[in-house]
């Protein structure tokens, strides 16, 4: 019988000096949204498959999307592939591959903060002109509005995270890399460390929680569309068109319905 002193969560927070509500935080709530996520998406495409879209808006206005759409999708994409290179691969791979901690370290700072103020320049753009233009407005459902709020915060969060951290260096230097991607790989394996997400600062804190609640949220919203990339556009079949064939006068095909009489020219001259 296994009880609270022998449990394995209880047992780790005891030997590193963590509280109950850190083995919640960064133990219990990571597995219980990302089963959430999993289960939620199979909910969704089940029974509401004919609302897994992006619910375009672009039939409205298309000026401001013509720039808010490009600059948040791309940014938003390299900030993905980022987080996978610093969360998902270990420093050790890095160095054996002979990129330095410094230069991985540049190659984060300017590439993440190009990246960065792409994703929050478009994300403002898309914000701006959901709550200006009348008809796109009309259109947003209240998931749409806290789908925004919370990815705008946890953009919000890993900007300062990068600014403040990496940057300015405020409140001194913290590798992350050595921490929060230690933790981050541990779920993956079954295997989490909740006292490095408890050492860890505030911001990264904040920073992770919004995150995971984004992905419970994920499932619900819009953003279902990031698994619908039309692959199949790349090797299916050309469309054929073809135009309409002219007919000569007299030789159409009869039309449905009635049709007007056509008069016959009046002809003016001395015969």
């Amino acid at each position: 019988m296994t009880t609270l002193a022998t449990h394995p969560f209880a047992a780790a927070a005891a030997a590193a000096e963590v509280t109950t509500a850190d083995v919640v935080l960064w133990v219990v709530l990571p597995y219980l949204f990302l089963t959430v996520f999993v289960l939620g998406h199979v909910w969704r495409y089940r029974y509401d498959k004919f609302g897994w879209t992006t619910r375009s808006s672009q039939l409205y206005e298309r000026r401001l999307l013509r720039w808010a759409s490009p600059l948040f999708h791309f940014g938003i994409l390299f900030v993905f592939l980022g987080h996978v290179l610093g969360l998902g691969i270990p420093k050790s791979w890095t160095r054996a591959l002979g990129v330095s901690d410094g230069l991985y370290h540049l190659m984060a700072i300017t590439i993440g903060t190009v990246a960065g103020v792409s994703t929050v320049v478009g994300l403002a753009l898309l914000i701006y002109r959901r709550r200006t233009v009348g008809p796109v407005f009309r259109a947003t459902t209240r998931m749409d509005k806290l789908m925004y709020l919370v990815l705008a915060v946890v953009i919000a969060l890993g900007m300062w995270n990068t600014i403040a951290g990496s940057i300015l260096n405020l409140g001194g230097h913290y590798d992350y890399r050595e921490g929060v991607s230690v933790w981050f790989r541990g779920i993956f394996r079954f295997d989490l460390h909740p006292e490095l997400m408890a050492d860890a600062p505030l911001g990264f804190q904040l920073h992770g929680m919004a995150a995971m609640f984004l992905f419970a949220l994920w499932p619900f919203t819009r953003l279902v569309h990031v698994f619908s990339v039309p692959l199949g556009y790349l090797w299916r079949p050309y469309v054929v068109y073809r135009a309409k064939a002219r007919t000569t006068p007299g030789t159409r095909p009869p039309r449905r319905g009635w049709e007007g009489v056509q008069r016959p020219k009046e002809h003016v001259g001395p015969f």
